[in-house]
């Protein structure tokens, strides 16, 4: 038998029918039931602290995973990191940059994991990514060995000084704003405590003074040190 056509009484029927259906007690009802739910793990009221927990970190999941889709299809800064990267011979699938719970902590190497939940804005999402690529930048272009103390503060001061980590507005949220110092020096200032940090993080590092001469050594060269980008960003 022939279907009916487009504009036929019994398709139209049958969208009257539809129409009816989604405006039916029991589709309200399940409406006001998820209000209801929503409000409760809002306010604490009729659920558990694991219940509340779970829905902050789903919550947490999603805005994380829109920032970096949305980053990844518009950022310059992203997008011309991930163009070096594949002209360096080193791609990056969108699917090795994932949004994971703060305690989540394995990672294939070659890999971003974004902490959801940790991030106050798109452009901390966007900063932090680019400080990973341009260290996978650095692992692909310069061959870069993480036990060796001067390429790990090599790196890290490349990564802080051109994503966007030490922007002064980040450093006015982290508490370390000096008053009276000006952007140039303040934004050196954070590039090296942050390298100086990383670098004592190490598993080879033996101790923060360790630390500290592998940045200041390699200090003067890798700072000017912009590649892939002109100037800093």
């Amino acid at each position: 038998m022939a279907s009916s056509p487009p504009n036929s009484p019994s398709s139209s029927a049958s969208s009257i029918n539809a129409s009816n259906s989604s405006n039916s007690p029991s589709n309200s009802s399940s409406a006001f039931t998820r209000f209801l739910h929503k409000a409760q793990l809002i306010t604490g009221m009729g659920v558990t602290d694991a219940e509340r927990a779970k829905d902050l970190e789903e919550l947490n999941l999603r805005r994380c995973e829109k920032m970096k889709t949305e980053l990844m299809e518009r950022s310059p800064l992203i997008i011309f990191m991930l163009k070096h990267l594949r002209l360096s011979g080193c791609q990056v699938p969108e699917k090795n940059i994932f949004c994971a719970p703060c305690a989540y902590l394995p990672h294939p190497h070659g890999a971003i994991k974004l902490c959801a939940g940790h991030f106050f804005s798109k452009q901390h999402v966007e900063s932090t990514i680019a400080h990973e690529l341009i260290h996978m930048f650095d692992e692909c272009r310069f061959k870069v060995d993480w036990t060796n103390l001067r390429h790990h503060a090599c790196s890290e001061i490349r990564a802080n000084n051109l994503s966007g980590d030490c922007r002064w507005t980040r450093e006015l949220r982290r508490g370390e704003g000096i008053p009276g110092i000006g952007w140039t020096r303040g934004h050196q200032a954070c590039i090296r405590r942050r390298a100086v940090t990383s670098v004592a993080a190490n598993p080879a590092c033996p101790s923060l003074a360790h630390a500290e001469r592998a940045v200041n050594e390699v200090w003067e060269s890798c700072f000017v040190d912009t590649r892939p980008f002109d100037e800093v960003y």
